[in-house]
């Protein structure tokens, strides 16, 4: 057994919230709300992506890397979503958006638009970003899997979606339009 994961059980549906914070809560209250069947396993905090191999092969799943992104002025933000084995070119997405050069924003704006701290990034965040201020990046590779894996903005969990489920109904409802990208 390894470091992360203490408890190999896979959940369907919310957990007891007793002790969880409102941030992870809410989440699976608007998955519940969406009509968004989900897969969870619960595990220790995993602060990369290295630290996701044994969730992802519990999950038969790729956990997705999200990151935080902003051009020079940090005037604008991003969350880029891809395939967790691929490797993030900054020159190359910029390129493609029409952006100066993007680099990792700093953590108070994560926190402020996506209501969520360094190594819990994920796309269900956007649920946080009522103003728009985020722009969704998505590598079409993340196109190509039938399940996206990702955090439910807390670092201690993992759930297994639809991939359609999470484009369709998730992103319909936050009002995010991804813009494409190829890494």
């Amino acid at each position: 057994m390894s470091n992360i994961v203490t408890d190999t059980t896979i959940y369907t549906g919310k957990p007891d919230c007793t002790g969880r914070l409102q941030k992870e809560t809410g989440t699976y209250d608007l998955l519940d709300k969406l009509g968004i069947e989900y897969f969870r396993l619960d595990h220790k905090e995993t602060n990369s992506i290295d630290d996701c191999h044994e969730v992802e092969k519990l999950l038969e799943i790729e956990i997705c890397k999200n990151l935080f992104l902003c051009n020079s002025a940090r005037t604008r933000f991003y969350l880029l979503v891809m395939p967790g084995d691929k490797k993030f070119d900054t020159k190359a997405v910029s390129r493609q958006i029409g952006s100066t050069r993007l680099s990792f924003a700093p953590a108070e704006h994560m926190e402020r638009y996506l209501n969520i701290t360094p190594g819990s990034v994920s796309i269900l965040g956007l649920m946080n970003d009522v103003e728009k201020k985020v722009g969704l990046l998505i590598d079409r590779d993340i196109l190509k899997s039938e399940y996206f894996g990702c955090h439910p903005c807390v670092n201690t969990s993992s759930l297994k979606i639809k991939t359609n489920d999470l484009l369709t109904k998730f992103l319909a409802y936050t009002g995010h339009s991804p813009s494409y990208v190829e890494l």
